[in-house]
């Protein structure tokens, strides 16, 4: 039994993206954070770029990232973030993206995600959710590995932030049928087992590169009203209502919801420190993996920091992405 004692930091589930970057100067900061033409991506671009990181909004669609980058720059007094055409579900998009990154890098957001209401697959087959929220931000991320140890070496650290929820505690990772070729196809857990993916790479990441100063942390903004909804099923809907009606969560605006994310990119308590689980701008409390979501809202299952599944999901991400 893990008896640390967890990571806290002064802020709270109220927190804003602006009151953690407070007083800190992020010149000289070169930042990417995927799926930032809306919501949380756009916040945490927003709060980033405004403590003066120089920042770069990787978008599937760069009309939107262009409007947001618009938007920032007006809020920044012109400091403009960069927009370029990143697809996590292409494979070659996500290595052009990579290939022509030039110098270091010392954050990565991984903030991008979908939902799906239905059965939906890439062109090499692979269940969508999961290809795009957690394989793509893998290939991202090992496609950026030398930028970002090279930001480490000038910067005293480089830091990956992935995006993570509450929902990783529907599902762990099936490895048997990671893209619901046998078993029948239900969104909810295709997206819960991509989240817990995402915390899972964090896990593995920290233990890979943390020797070279890379350090990632997997982070739950809480419930957020986002665009990350648009495609919800009557059922999933239902699902979410219930939720709240519940206690599981309580809504947040779009700016609390960025603060743990900028936490996990910021804050001294986490420079060095990875593999962990964020909630409301702490490390979670650790659940079994049996634990009832409703009596542990802000916990995490053990299958979602487990340094074996780790290794094995980091494994079988490799092999998939070199097919």
């Amino acid at each position: 039994m893990d008896t640390r004692r967890l990571i806290s930091t002064p802020f709270t589930s109220s927190s804003t993206a602006d009151e953690v970057l407070e007083d800190i100067d992020l010149t000289g900061v070169r930042a990417i954070v995927t799926g930032a033409s809306s919501g949380l991506g756009a916040e945490t671009a927003r709060a980033l770029t405004a403590a003066g990181a120089e920042v770069t909004l990787a978008v599937r669609n760069t009309a939107a990232g262009d409007t947001v980058a618009g938007s920032i720059g007006e809020s920044t007094g012109g400091v403009r973030p960069r927009v370029v055409r990143l697809d996590l579900a292409d494979r070659e998009t996500v290595a052009r993206f990579a290939d022509a990154w030039s110098g270091p890098l010392h954050l990565l957001v991984n903030n991008a995600g979908v939902v799906t209401g239905g059965l939906e697959r890439t062109r090499e087959g692979w269940e969508l959710q999961f290809a795009t929220n957690h394989l793509g931000h893998f290939a991202l991320a090992t496609g950026l590995r030398d930028a970002l140890a090279r930001g480490a070496a000038d910067r005293d650290g480089a830091r990956i932030v992935s995006v993570s929820s509450t929902a990783h505690m529907r599902s762990g990772i099936d490895f048997d049928d990671l893209h619901f070729e046998r078993r029948g196809y239900d969104p909810q857990i295709a997206y819960a087992q991509s989240k817990t993916a995402n915390s899972l790479f964090a896990v593995e990441a920290t233990r890979l590169w943390a020797s070279d100063g890379i350090v990632a942390n997997a982070v739950n903004p809480g419930g957020v009203a986002t665009g990350l909804q648009r495609h919800f099923t009557p059922e999933q809907r239902a699902s979410l209502d219930a939720a709240e009606a519940a206690g599981v969560f309580t809504y947040k605006t779009v700016e609390q919801g960025a603060a743990t994310t900028v936490v996990a990119a910021v804050a001294p308590e986490f420079a060095h420190s990875g593999g962990h689980y964020l909630d409301d701008a702490r490390e979670a409390y650790t659940v079994p993996d049996d634990a009832d979501l409703a009596h542990h809202p802000h916990g995490v299952k053990e299958w979602a920091l487990d340094p074996a599944t780790a290794e094995r999901l980091w494994a079988v991400s490799t092999g998939l992405l070199r097919l």
